[in-house]
């Protein structure tokens, strides 16, 4: 399934990407923010960097069981820091339509338009 996040930065676009991760899974809007984790990341690339902080996120949700609605991303250079919060996942409430398995390198990229917004796509494996 490919996912794609839009931002005025690299930072937005990745927080967009991840919620669009969430929307593979369930309605985002379903996910309430409870409890926050603090997830760290670091990668050669924008597009490596990517893939690690999509598949830090699929690794807190296998195993913590829950699901994330809201993300703050502070990245610069090869480092991101970010905050997710979540709630744990309740069938009933967000009938979760597939599990995640990780982000892939099919059509990933990572950089800004011409515009100046910037994009973060790849696929993730369902």
């Amino acid at each position: 399934m490919g996912i794609r996040g839009f931002g005025n930065s690299r930072n937005e676009a990745f927080e967009q990407a991840a919620v669009a991760m969430t929307a593979v899974i369930t309605d985002p809007q379903t996910v309430d923010a409870t409890k926050e984790i603090e997830i760290s990341c670091e990668a050669p690339d924008d597009e490596l960097l990517l893939v690690d902080w999509l598949n830090a996120l699929v690794y807190e949700m296998a195993t913590r069981k829950m699901l994330f609605s809201r993300f703050e991303v502070d990245g610069t250079g090869k480092r991101l820091h970010a905050q997710v919060w979540g709630e744990t996942v309740n069938s009933d409430k967000h009938q979760p339509a597939v599990e995640v398995k990780g982000a892939t390198y099919t059509t990933l990229h990572v950089g800004p338009h011409t515009d100046g917004t910037w994009v973060a796509q790849c696929v993730v494996d369902v």
